[in-house]
């Protein structure tokens, strides 16, 4: 397979990030992605449009730091939001109905539609944290150690506790959605570039799609861009979550992708602890490699103590510990359930929009 790894900055970054596109009074759901790129003006970055018609995808230039990435997401959110529509940050639209969500007229959606089935009627939205690596035995040693840090991402990441307005009783129904995807997991640790290569030309085959590009595992080598990607997080209405959640990526990456690997935990392990960020969120209890349940928070400072050089080096050592102020707020998911129990789901969709726009 040709690859990109070592063409770029090692260790640079990009994000992507999907958002909800809405009414800017009352946050109600708006298939209005063709509308909107059409309307936009000059950006630094790039505006796509997404599976579902009521989505757009931000896209940053290749970045150094995840300050500098938020700033282009933030210039990019409000290019968007300078056409007329409102914007909402989370996993899932907590209010639209099953079904109220078209797709995209573009060829690669709707092969997605004619694959996925019943699967693609719920729009969900996530954040995708991209990482440069060096070459590509490196980009597999980072995919490798990042998998056992999946849950604790997933967990801090958690907005999306609303789907088709009723509380799911999870933090990130958006995980729990697309449990309905094929190819959506966590996929097996890979013995090197080789294994990656054969292994994803086998599955492809398998499932009748052109390539790698077409598995929507939570984290994969991506040879064509020279990265790896992190696909775990939920959407985010907070610029200051996403940059407190790109900075622990970005640290995770280039920790994992040049520290001596550590065993992986045991698949059934990993995947009880992503069900249960997805349920918990940032009250979870997650398994270590033994099965020893331990809380969110004793997890994340395990996580951080070792990173603390890495940051060092990225230009964090000021920014790695602001991930704590997640889960001290209650998370995106603790929030939004915070502001319903004031005001209801309309009141709760404004504060959303507010936020995404960056008004509160």
């Amino acid at each position: 397979m040709a690859h990109a790894f070592g063409e770029g900055d090692p260790f640079s970054l990009g994000v992507e990030e999907e958002l909800f596109l809405v009414d800017p009074v009352t946050g109600e759901q708006i298939n209005a992605s063709a509308a909107v790129v059409e309307r936009l003006g000059p950006v630094e970055g790039t505006v796509e449009r997404e599976l579902h018609a009521c989505q757009v995808e931000l896209i940053t230039d290749v970045c150094a730091t995840a300050g500098e990435a938020v700033g282009l997401l933030r210039g990019l959110r409000r290019a968007v939001l300078a056409t007329g529509a409102g914007l909402l940050g989370a996993g899932t639209h907590p209010s639209a109905a099953e079904g109220e969500a078209d797709i995209t007229d573009k060829e690669r959606y709707e092969r997605i539609r004619d694959l996925l089935g019943d699967a693609a009627a719920t729009a969900i939205s996530g954040t995708h944290v991209h990482v440069g690596m060096p070459d590509a035995e490196a980009a597999i040693r980072a995919f490798n150690g990042l998998r056992r840090h999946l849950p604790l991402l997933q967990a801090l990441a958690a907005n999306s506790p609303y789907r088709h307005g009723r509380d799911t009783g999870l933090a990130s129904a958006r995980e729990v959605t697309m449990r309905g995807w094929p190819r959506s997991g966590v996929p097996r640790a890979m013995r090197d570039f080789e294994d990656f290569t054969e292994s994803s030309a086998r599955l492809a085959r398998a499932a009748d799609v052109p390539d790698y590009t077409w598995f929507w595992w939570k984290l994969r080598p991506h040879p064509r861009m020279g990265t790896v990607e992190i696909r775990a997080l939920d959407a985010q209405a907070s610029l200051e979550d996403v940059r407190s959640l790109v900075v622990l990526a970005h640290c995770l990456a280039r920790h994992e992708a040049t520290a001596d690997p550590l065993p992986a935990p045991p698949d059934d392990i990993l995947a009880e602890g992503v069900f249960r960020a997805a349920r918990w969120g940032v009250a979870a209890r997650l398994p270590d490699a033994d099965g020893r349940l331990r809380p969110l928070s004793v997890v994340l400072e395990d996580t951080l103590a070792p990173l603390r050089p890495v940051a060092r080096e990225l230009g964090y050592a000021d920014e790695l510990d602001s991930v704590r102020r997640i889960v001290e707020s209650g998370g995106g998911a603790g929030r939004q359930r915070a502001a319903h129990a004031i005001g209801g789901m309309q009141a709760m969709l404004r504060e959303m929009v507010a936020a995404t726009a960056g008004r509160t």
